[in-house]
């Protein structure tokens, strides 16, 4: 079986993260690769476990040295998934990335025969609204900014390669397994 290039994107406050969590709990050949940002931590984030932080001056070095799988700017911060340990890990397992729209398609252009696209969707946007402002992380200028972003995310769904409504993560991380078996399989 082959190892692949998992890619979940979806809007803000869709479950993403509950469910990658879950998906790495129950996979141990499946890792999560973590990008670097130039945003600031949020509270209880770790270097190098949600985000390797860095400077603007950092990550602009690393896309002269082509150190990037796939990068992209959106909320005035950096985001980027470090091409070499995609690459290293590969060989060993499959490799996880929740990465934004914009990302999930470079990274599919760059390892066409690797990337595999799954879109999580909220299952109305009258949730989605609330999960966002539950979360108390992001001013209500921050969280506006995030909804108008969602229209375009959606608008994309055409181009990836599975798309699966997350009104239960369990369930739709369940999916997400299977999805997975069958593209090692390929």
């Amino acid at each position: 079986m082959r190892n692949i290039l998992l890619v979940l994107s979806g809007p803000s406050g869709v479950g993403k993260g509950t469910i990658v969590n879950y998906l790495l709990e129950e996979d141990k050949n499946l890792v999560k690769s973590v990008s670097c940002t130039t945003r600031a931590p949020r509270e209880g984030e770790q270097n190098g476990r949600e985000y390797f932080f860095i400077s603007g001056q950092e990550f602009q070095n690393r896309i002269l040295e082509n150190d990037f799988l796939e990068y992209d700017e959106h909320f005035g911060n950096f985001y980027g998934t470090p091409r070499s340990f995609v690459e290293r890990q590969l060989k060993e397992r499959s490799v996880l990335l929740e990465i934004d729209v914009v990302g999930a398609l470079n990274a599919k252009r760059l390892m066409p025969e690797r990337a595999v696209l799954v879109m999580v969707t909220p299952p109305s946007m009258e949730e989605l609204e609330k999960r966002l402002s539950g979360r108390g992380s992001e001013t209500e200028e921050e969280r506006e900014s995030r909804l108008r972003r969602v229209r375009y995310e959606l608008e994309q769904a055409h181009l990836y390669d599975y798309v699966l409504v997350n009104d239960d993560s369990r369930l739709t991380k369940a999916k997400i397994q299977e999805i997975i078996r069958k593209e090692k399989e390929k």
